[in-house]
């Protein structure tokens, strides 16, 4: 079974998609495509350039939204059933695709292979190449076994804090996974796990200038990441690697 292409999912609420997509699209210097589904929820951002789009957005019902990662695949049922394996529940089949539910909850989505294969370039220093899970600790060792074992092809190792598992991708691909295991467990209808997004950022604080120009505003300051809010109220981060290749800089 193999991957041929990964998107990241911006997921908002649908009172608030509006200034979601217009925030995202001028972050990845992207065009909005037609708007798709009953209410016009999805929408993909397309990159120029002859380059593929790995990036969309989605206007949901209900919750604060998130992220969610959509797995580009030739042959659908296969990548359902090797979940299924897995571990994984299937949340809804529709026709051509699916959604998924990773053990500690986490949505995501099988979907056709179109041919994309060409990534998009870094814009103003960033990119938007990671989808980072923020998992429970209780669930924590069974979420990252789960990834290891569905993405097989795909680089698994433990991160940089003890905190964080990295999944990279095989050259080519566009969207890695971070697993972050939280500090405390959660309670109620959070207690599972849920995602944001990471842009990987040569200059840290030069991006965060450009954001908040943008209307996103500043959350909170990590080790080598920032915490931001974009104007239609999600957390993302920016984070301190080589938006080239994903990886950490070299220093502290």
């Amino acid at each position: 079974m193999r991957i041929r292409w990964t998107y990241a999912f911006v997921d908002r609420p649908a009172a608030s998609f509006a200034r979601a997509h217009a925030f995202w699209t001028a972050v990845t210097d992207t065009r909005l495509s037609e708007f798709r589904g009953e209410q016009g929820e999805f929408v993909t951002l397309l990159p120029g350039g002859g380059t593929d789009p790995c990036v969309k957005a989605q206007g949901v019902d209900s919750g604060a939204g998130g992220a969610h990662l959509d797995f580009a695949v030739d042959d659908v049922p296969e990548f359902v059933e090797a979940s299924l394996r897995q571990g994984a529940g299937c949340v809804a089949e529709h026709e051509g695709w699916a959604v998924l539910r990773s053990p500690a909850g986490q949505l995501f989505c099988a979907v056709p292979w179109h041919g994309e294969s060409v990534r998009p370039p870094v814009v103003r220093g960033s990119r938007l190449d990671q989808v980072c899970l923020d998992v429970p600790p209780s669930l924590y060792d069974a979420e990252v076994a789960f990834w290891s074992g569905l993405l097989a092809d795909w680089a698994s190792a433990p991160g940089s804090r003890p905190e964080f598992h990295v999944l990279r991708p095989p050259a080519g691909l566009p969207v890695r996974i971070l697993l972050q295991r939280l500090g405390e467990e959660r309670t109620g209808e959070e207690r599972l796990a849920s995602a944001h997004l990471d842009l990987a950022c040569a200059d840290v604080a030069a991006t965060r200038a450009r954001h908040e120009e943008l209307g996103a505003t500043f959350v909170a300051q990590g080790a080598r990441w920032t915490v931001m809010r974009d104007p239609a109220g999600g957390v993302y981060c920016l984070t301190r690697r080589d938006p080239e290749t994903g990886g950490l800089p070299i220093g502290p």
